[in-house]
């Protein structure tokens, strides 16, 4: 790869890779006008932003690689953009590049022995002249994404007849920094038309150990490379999906437990909505991890005989030899009756430890399921003083056997759990109460697990198990608050918040009131002391840009109200289905999906082609059928166990869901794309038009005051007006867009074809 440049500049903002082919000039180096003035070419394809139609296309993107090196504060992103030449002809490319406000140019190199070139950097002003010169040109809107930004601009020679070739841009800027927080964005399209193939690599390093890295974008792989830093990786899922990708890298505090507040603005209420993230190191105190007291519960009914059983073997034979000498353990086993290693757990030395296995590889299968039974018997007895409880409970049926009402065997456990154990549940295959087992666990601050028919028992029970080294915080709460104490915070999710392990990462998201300063305090025990950990708050800083955090905030609230609906079916009678509270239950889902355009299988529909979300009584009817049939009446089976994976993915979301994935009841993944999510807009896609789902709380046929047509004076002020508020990316639409504006509906032409 030859060097071409090595600069340092400043840009303002965040640009646009623009490649164009097929020049009527051919020189190596832009001429001046090429470098300053508007583009020659009338092909262009924009690797950051979604691509005009393919018939408009001579030069494509194969694929862009990242690789981001942040060293105190300091990010050095490199970027390599393999492009692909399919004509018969020999092509040349410029080049805009997306650099973030303040970044200084380090390098532009690519392929080949073509002399040298020069790399332009363009201020805010005249890139927005490039980008609409661009956007005439195509005549689509799609680069409009990126008004108010500069950009960085050069020319690649060749790209061979039915070649490929690579470029190479690399910059380096000062990240932002909030306190122990740095922020970190790589700008890309939010259309859902995007496909082009990213990889992304991260390293942090830091004086300060790093104490969690998190994405509210996309799904990220995180390492810890080194005492001080760590490493993430854009998982292999998310490698098409659009959207600018965000990171979030916070530093460890001083006593063990790191937090940070990132908000959005809402003028509706006064306040807005925020997202604590709170981080806990893997080596969070010098202070010993506490002695564990493990019940491993296996179920060996007769429907476990074979490989299941065999791997809940092998899991608990793990489980055991994963103890420490010292720590305490017992196994119980079930079918129609209950067998225990002892009548009390165990200390484990190398003689009760052989004890243990003996009995676990002697396990065979039996004929009923007493799930009532086993779990009285795993969390009655009273642990050894100074251990932690753990209960391990492992099932592959439904209750035949002793109680089998869910409501009751719920109750029971949850009134015999007096000494707070810990459950931890297994659902293994498909004909499991899935919601029984959410709830045993939630209700004792464990957590379900499902295995999927035809997946091994094992790994799973080994994964939950070994992070059980001892909570760093029990019981914790989180409170918003005034500095004076008066409380200001609502609709906190989760209501409660899950015990702290090492290296555990928490996400809680909910809504503040009012302007002034706030305190939001995180209070729990360590090792029998109470622990506080507090943020200071200015909701002076919340900004528009941090639009996923009302979305992640509805989409777990939408869980937590589908949760409720599947609590009605948990004792079942014939007037379950015509429960009042399932009718507003599933119309604040109905609202919340329209409003932020989440979907659900429940609420699927909204986005096909016949509904129309202004005949609200329809729409909460056909919702009602969906939730009663589905939620309320499906107990088991595959499409029980789809809703509780859907249900978890909710009620724990950590990232944005921009393809409103979700599993069908055959358990297929299911994409619904006529809906678009925009920052902090939702439009659906209704007829030959994107129609912003705001109108629908104010207007049931909407019709649009003013028309903007496309490249019109009246169109530029009104996508100047929307990037405002960050909701410019309503231009990666195809098509027209109808979008409220200062109060009024607006019609966003989109291009005619000529």
């Amino acid at each position: 790869m030859r060097e071409l440049i090595s600069t340092s500049a400043s840009a303002a903002g965040i640009v646009v890779l623009l490649l164009a082919g097929a020049w009527a000039q051919s020189s190596l180096s832009p001429s001046p006008s090429a470098a300053h003035g508007a583009l020659h070419g009338p092909h262009a394809i924009l690797p950051h932003c979604r691509q005009p139609s393919p018939a408009a296309q001579t030069i494509r993107v194969a694929g862009v690689s990242a690789r981001v090196d942040i060293v105190e504060g300091v990010a050095s992103t490199q970027l390599e953009i393999e492009l692909q030449n399919p004509t018969s002809g020999r092509l040349e490319a410029e080049v805009l590049v997306p650099v973030p406000d303040g970044a200084g140019v380090k390098s532009f190199a690519f392929q080949g022995s073509a002399p040298e070139a020069k790399a332009v950097l363009l201020p805010k002003d005249e890139a927005r002249r490039t980008y609409d010169s661009i956007v005439a040109k195509l005549r689509d809107p799609a680069l409009l994404e990126f008004i108010g930004y500069g950009s960085i601009r050069s020319s690649v020679f060749p790209i061979e007849a039915g070649g490929t070739q690579k470029v190479r841009i690399a910059y380096e800027h000062i990240v932002p920094v909030d306190g122990g927080r740095i922020d970190y964005v790589l700008p890309r399209s939010e259309s859902l038309d995007y496909e082009v193939p990213w990889t992304i690599d991260i390293r942090i390093e830091s004086s300060s150990p790093v104490s969690t890295v998190y994405s509210p974008t996309h799904g990220i792989d995180v390492s810890r490379s080194a005492p001080g830093g760590l490493s993430a990786r854009l998982s292999a899922s998310g490698s098409r999906v659009p959207g600018s990708f965000q990171l979030c890298a916070l530093r460890q505090g001083t006593d063990g437990v790191s937090t940070t507040v990132l908000a959005y603005p809402d003028a509706k209420t006064g306040g807005g909505y925020f997202l604590l993230l709170a981080g806990v190191p893997s080596e969070a105190s010098s202070a010993p991890p506490d002695r564990r007291e493990v019940t491993l519960v296996i179920d060996r009914s007769g429907s476990m005989r074979g490989e299941k059983l065999a791997q809940a073997r092998e899991a608990a034979l793990q489980v055991l030899a994963g103890l420490s000498e010292g720590e305490a353990f017992n196994v119980i086993a079930y079918d129609d009756g209950i067998t225990a290693l002892s009548r009390e757990a165990l200390v484990k030395n190398p003689e009760t430890a052989a004890r243990g296995a003996a009995f676990i590889r002697g396990l065979e299968a039996g004929s009923g399921t007493n799930i009532h039974a086993a779990l009285m018997e795993a969390v009655q007895p009273a642990p050894r003083e100074g251990f932690l409880p753990i209960v391990l409970f492992l099932t592959d049926g439904l209750p035949t056997v002793g109680e089998t009402s869910e409501s009751a065997i719920r109750s029971s456990v949850t009134v015999s759990n007096r000494h707070g154990k810990r459950v931890f549940t297994f659902g293994v295959g498909a004909d499991v109460n899935t919601h029984l087992l959410e709830k045993i666990a939630a209700d004792s601050r464990g957590a379900p697990t499902f295995v999927l028919p035809g997946q091994s028992v094992e790994p799973k029970v080994s994964q939950v198990f070994a992070r059980l080294s001892g909570p760093v915080l029990e019981k914790p709460s989180l409170a918003v608050s005034t500095r004076s104490g008066e409380s200001r915070g609502g609709d906190v999710l989760p209501s409660r918040l899950p015990d702290l392990f090492r290296g555990d990462q928490l996400v809680a998201l909910g809504r503040y009131r009012g302007s002034e300063p706030l305190v939001l305090s995180i209070r729990g025990m360590r090792q029998g002391s109470e622990k506080v950990y507090t943020t200071d708050f200015d909701p002076a800083r919340a900004t528009f840009r941090n639009a996923y955090v009302p979305r992640l905030w509805a989409s777990r609230k939408i869980g937590v109200l589908v949760d409720a609906i599947r609590e009605i079916g948990a004792s079942p009678s014939p007037g379950a289905t015509e429960d009042p509270r399932l009718k507003e239950l599933t119309g604040e889902i109905v609202r919340l999906s329209t409003e932020f355009g989440i979907l659900t299988e429940y609420t699927a529909f909204l986005a096909t082609e016949g509904t129309d979300l202004g005949r609200k009584d329809e729409v909460l009817a056909n919702a009602l059928l969906n939730c009663r049939s589905r939620a309320v009446e499906t107990r088991s089976g595959l499409s029980s166990l789809n809703q509780s994976l859907n249900n978890q993915f909710q009620l724990n979301q950590m990232c944005l869901n921009r393809y409103n994935d979700y599993l069908g009841a055959d358990m297929q993944v299911v994409q619904e794309s006529r809906v678009q999510q925009v920052n902090d807009l939702a439009f659906f896609r209704k007829g030959s038009a994107w129609i912003d789902s705001r109108v629908y709380t104010v207007d049931s046929k909407p019709e649009p005051k003013r028309v903007a047509a496309f490249g019109s004076p009246e169109y530029a002020r009104i996508m100047e007006l929307l990037a405002a508020s960050h909701r410019q990316g309503c231009a990666s639409l195809r098509g027209d867009v109808m979008v409220l504006v200062e109060g009024e509906l607006v019609l966003l032409e989109g291009p005619k074809a000529q």
